[in-house]
């Protein structure tokens, strides 16, 4: 009783707000106001075998299906939210994204093919001053979602690499090609979708792709956004 009653003046004096206007929400559990969730823009790559992403890993990487859910600009609405979750504590905005792309990829040929989810690794170290890996993260609630398990220790980064932003697309390949290390027992015969956040050259995916490979999976990858710049 007293619970019910506490709550209205919580939320009269702690109101939620949308994540990236700051507008009042209706109820908790949103993050966003319908106008900031309507206007976070959709790449549809889901639909289509061939697509920028695809594109990246043509000739590189023998992929299955290749997607990112949305497109990455700098100071957009979901920068503002990439940011929260990467470096500023915000796991639950990773959750709540990963489980939108989860109903966008529902329907897909990409998630009825694929038998799990691994999300790219972050080096042991750097996981462990963050406090978690934002890719686990999304993959948790893809995986909620479309109904598939995550293996979260199914390939390990053995390589801390740095940075990866302003390095050239040859100079990021030679820092991370020979970073990842697959369990080869867990993903032997299966199809592995990896999950990531962003994708801009795709060095540090196709070096995990390329691990998952030698392990004997099939491998198709979905990442959150896709910027081309």
């Amino acid at each position: 009783m007293f619970t019910r009653l506490l709550s209205p003046l919580v939320q009269l004096f702690y109101p939620h707000c949308c994540e990236i206007c700051g507008a009042e929400l209706p109820a908790a559990g949103n993050l966003l106001c319908l106008h900031c969730h309507d206007s976070l823009p959709l790449t549809g790559f889901q639909h289509y075998a061939a697509n920028p992403v695809a594109d990246i890993f043509r000739g590189r990487l023998p992929v299955a299906y290749a997607v990112a859910v949305y497109y990455y600009s700098q100071q957009s609405g979901l920068q503002q939210l990439v940011h929260q979750f990467k470096y500023h504590q915000r796991k639950d905005i990773a959750g709540w994204l990963g489980k939108q792309a989860g109903y966008i990829l529902q329907a897909s040929h990409l998630s009825k093919a694929a038998d799990c989810l691994v999300p790219v690794p972050l080096f042991p170290g750097k996981e462990k001053e963050r406090g978690y890996n934002q890719a686990a993260l999304l993959a948790e609630g893809i995986g909620a979602v479309i109904d598939k398990p995550v293996l979260s220790h199914a390939l390990q980064r053995v390589q801390y690499t740095g940075t990866q932003t302003r390095k050239s697309r040859t100079s990021r390949w030679e820092n991370v090609k020979t970073v990842f290390k697959a369990n080869t027992a867990l993903l032997t015969g299966r199809h592995v979708l990896l999950i990531d956040d962003v994708i801009t050259t795709g060095a540090t995916t196709e070096a995990a792709g390329q691990a998952l490979l030698e392990a004997g999976a099939t491998v198709s990858i979905c990442c959150l956004a896709w910027t081309s710049g």
